[in-house]
């Protein structure tokens, strides 16, 4: 009963590694490029940058997951995980050419502007993911 989930132990172990390391160099490339520190605004309460950082966390998940989902394979996934970052850096320089106020309403905990980051970065997410083929 149980024995096709403990063969493909190995497998899951190697693919969620793998997604845990490129989400973890996603968030390293991303937190070193914005002009705030999220993980210190997150620490001193600043849900602007908690709700922008997280919606950043989901528009790039869901890429990972449905790379692995569509290809079975660790070098897609990398490859996908490559596009998916790129895709969601891109994402946020427009949203800042969009709004150059951004990154100082970010700064000053304005919600809107986290929401409106999260969700640019969770629909370019959900996009980049239905493209993976």
């Amino acid at each position: 009963m149980f024995d096709p989930v403990i063969s493909n132990l190995p497998a899951f172990a190697g693919f969620f590694v793998t997604a845990i390391v490129l989400m973890l160099a996603f968030l390293a490339i991303y937190v070193a490029i914005t002009p705030y520190s999220e993980l210190a605004l997150i620490r001193a309460g600043n849900e602007a940058a908690a709700v922008s950082l997280g919606g950043a966390v989901i528009g790039f998940a869901l890429p990972i997951a449905v790379s692995v989902a569509v290809s079975h394979n660790l070098y897609a996934m990398i490859g996908w995980g490559v596009v998916a970052s790129v895709v969601q850096l891109l994402a946020f320089v427009a949203a800042r050419l969009a709004m150059p106020r951004l990154n100082e309403s970010i700064a000053q905990g304005k919600l809107a502007s986290g929401i409106f980051l999260a969700s640019l970065a969770i629909g370019v997410g959900i996009l980049n993911a239905g493209c993976i083929v």
